[in-house]
């Protein structure tokens, strides 16, 4: 079995996706290749502990609930990480992938939820979206747009109108302390679009505290 390099696994409730409020077990991988304007995770960028995959997996089974998240930083940088969530899966977990949209999907479990991100202009890393991604999501996948601005959300409802997708959820999220919630709701149901407005769960609950 594989290492992997991990900053933290903790419990908590999933903050986003149409998971939001759910317990869930988080592991979190070390490194990221992009930097977005607005991470809120830039303590992974660097350190974290290396662990095998099997003390990964009882740190994981000592805790209540079935879905896990893996997340990060960016976990498809570690390529051992596919083993790792095949391994979540045949344990029966229910696995949540979040990833930057920046690397390739296409080794990823099928059994796997895969929660993709589309960067936006303002992020500073639309250059890295990996478009050949899009075609390989299947319906239970889901794409998320963080927003920064009225300029992000025009660009996100003409790529939707543009680009259909083929998934059931698609997330749009206000960044926070960048754009407004109620601006952002407002502007969905001006537009009618068949989105999903979230917001951060955990950051209303514990603020910006690691490990939530």
């Amino acid at each position: 079995m594989a290492r992997l390099r991990i900053t933290e696994i903790f419990h908590s409730l999933q903050g986003e996706t149409s998971a939001m409020g759910r317990p869930a077990t988080f592991v979190r991988l070390t490194g990221c290749p992009l930097r977005c304007q607005y991470c809120d995770s830039a303590y992974a960028f660097h350190g974290g502990e290396w662990m095998e995959q099997q003390a990964i997996l009882d740190r994981v089974a000592e805790r209540p609930g079935q879905l896990v998240v893996v997340t990060g930083g960016e976990p498809l940088a570690q390529p051992a990480v596919h083993e790792l969530m095949g391994a979540l899966c045949d344990a029966g977990r229910e696995v949540y992938l979040e990833t930057s949209g920046a690397l390739p999907v296409a080794a990823v479990d099928p059994r796997v939820v895969k929660i993709l991100d589309i960067k936006t202009p303002d992020s500073g890393e639309y250059e890295k979206n990996l478009w050949d991604n899009l075609a390989l999501l299947q319906p239970q996948d889901q794409v998320k747009f963080v927003l920064c601005s009225r300029e992000d959300y025009e660009w996100a409802r003409d790529f939707l109108r543009q680009q259909p997708l083929p998934v059931q959820e698609i997330l749009f999220s206000p960044s926070h302390a960048q754009l407004s919630l109620r601006d952002l709701a407002e502007w969905v149901l001006a537009d009618a679009l068949p989105v999903r407005v979230q917001i951060q769960l955990h950051k209303l609950i514990w603020g910006d505290v690691p490990g939530h």
